[in-house]
């Protein structure tokens, strides 16, 4: 049997589809319910990894374990939730896992904590970075994670790190942050951009490279899983190319749209609405996010497809389910 906690989610439910079709037994743990097409196949039960008495019976007869479950937004309303989420979630599950003797662990983490401040280089699978320069609650969450699951790896825990970038591609109920950008760039709600970097990898690609990592032996190194290194200028002209709309036509300097968010989560904390832009976001694009991720495509042997190919399926995707008008 196979766990994947978050399983219900963007990530989850097409690591579920892969592994299914693959004829593996899948239990997904999760306090949504999975898609429709996936919830004949797989077993699932509602849990909240925070509490220990729903995790009890999660892990028996498990082989294989992906954690995947979070809180992947920039913002919520009560910030302690990331941390609890995040942070102890991990905790808890890694400690129910472990206790049920599973083979293999792999931890998703994220790229957005692999980045700090005057960095010129490209970002590696060796790099490290401080608790000081984490930025946001977020990612302060996934970091603190991350190390603890370091731990356990150095105490000799079958457990390996993956971190992917910005994953993207059809199939987004939820409309993470990556998302939700690309559907209001396809909605004409977008027509200014700050200048940044990011690097994107269709969703499919993250499931294959997940499930190769789970076949490798355990690792103290972490898998990069990421694609294209594009700026957000590039991203936001190509969307709307695609998409038929306009292109951004104004540049935000840095201070203003750090202003704007800052105002944006102070709206957002009063009404409960969650805000168009996040102090988090707009404090990442000031930092460097090219990664080089040849030893884990090598390792993987991962390939990943053209991102114009991911980002063309999923405004084909926007489409079928009526996000967005068709023709």
């Amino acid at each position: 049997m196979i766990v994947v906690t978050g399983g219900s989610g963007f990530v989850g439910s097409h690591l579920v589809r892969l592994l299914l079709a693959r004829g593996e037994k899948v239990r997904i743990a999760d306090r949504r319910e999975p898609p429709c097409d996936i919830a004949l196949s797989a077993d699932f039960v509602s849990v909240d990894i925070c509490d220990d008495a729903t995790l009890r019976t999660v892990f028996c007869d498990a082989v294989v374990v992906y954690h995947l479950a979070a809180n992947p937004q920039l913002w919520a309303h009560r910030r302690g939730e990331f941390q609890r989420v995040n942070y102890w979630g991990t905790v808890h599950v890694l400690q129910a896992a472990l206790r049920h003797r599973v083979r293999r662990i792999v931890h998703v983490s994220t790229e957005s904590i692999l980045t700090r401040r005057g960095l010129e280089d490209v970002i590696t699978e060796n790099h490290d970075v401080s608790r000081r320069e984490v930025i946001g609650p977020y990612c302060l969450s996934k970091w603190r994670a991350e190390r603890y699951v370091w731990l356990l790896a150095r105490a000799g825990a079958p457990v390996t790190i993956v971190n992917p970038t910005l994953p993207i591609g059809p199939g987004d109920w939820l409309r993470t942050p990556p998302t939700q950008m690309i559907l209001d760039i396809c909605l004409g709600k977008r027509p200014a951009y700050v200048v940044g970097e990011l690097n994107l990898i269709d969703v499919r690609d993250v499931a294959l490279g997940l499930a190769a990592a789970a076949e490798r032996p355990p690792s103290e190194h972490r898998y990069i899983l990421g694609g294209e290194n594009w700026t957000i200028r590039q991203l936001f002209d190509t969307v709307a190319r695609l998409a038929g709309v306009p292109p951004p036509r104004w540049r935000i300097p840095y201070p203003l749209a750090l202003t704007v968010a800052y105002a944006d989560e102070f709206l957002a904390d009063l009404t409960g609405r969650p805000p168009q832009a996040t102090v988090t976001g707009v404090k990442l694009t000031r930092r460097r996010m090219h990664f080089d991720t040849q030893r884990t495509r090598e390792v993987l042997c991962l390939l990943p497809r053209p991102v114009i190919q991911s980002l063309q399926e999923m405004i084909a995707w926007f489409r079928e389910v009526r996000w967005l008008p068709r023709g």
